[in-house]
């Protein structure tokens, strides 16, 4: 272990280097930099120093936030497609007997249970919005919205051939 000056060890050596699981899980629930610094009761600078100068830090960090991200990348693209499901309708049945008679508890009140009543199929149509962020994220020079566009030739070729017609046209003119 690392000791600061003085032989006292770093508050990431004696309090956080053996609880990179909780920063991992931190990062995984979504939390951002400057939320794990608060919960670890450090500044966003000191995060950011750490991140540098302890590799076991900066991948714990990663690795919480690659499952997040993952996970965010795939319903954006499941919502950009479209997907079906299932819609469930529950409601609440007093059970029966064989007679037919409510059956209830030892203190007389009616036993009852959830139960399906209805199955629904439904369909979640694809959303152009996520399809054009997937696209300009995933194929910029494709997608985005400034296109490069590059000239060839020079302006002055362009300026002669205008001076040019220009003087065609006078001498039509008669002017």
């Amino acid at each position: 272990m690392k000791k600061k000056k003085g032989g006292r060890l770093s508050k990431y050596e004696s309090e956080w280097k053996d609880k990179l699981i909780v920063i991992e899980g931190w990062a995984r629930d979504g939390l951002t930099d400057e939320q794990i610094a608060k919960n670890m009761g450090i500044s966003p600078s000191t995060l950011y120093e750490w991140k540098k100068k302890y590799s076991e830090f900066s991948e714990a960090l990663k690795r919480g936030k690659d499952v997040i991200d993952r996970e965010v990348e795939n319903a954006l693209l499941k919502r950009a497609l479209g997907y079906g499901y299932e819609e469930v309708t529950k409601e609440r049945m007093i059970k029966k007997d064989v007679k037919g008679d409510p059956m209830t508890d030892l203190h007389g009140f009616p036993i009852s249970e959830m139960v399906t009543t209805k199955i629904v199929t439904k369909q979640v149509v694809p959303d152009t919005t996520a399809q054009i962020f997937w696209l300009k994220n995933r194929k910029p020079e494709q997608w985005r919205d400034k296109q490069e566009v590059t000239h060839s030739g020079s302006v002055d070729a362009g300026l002669e051939k205008l001076n040019s017609i220009l003087n065609q046209v006078k001498r039509n003119d008669g002017s």
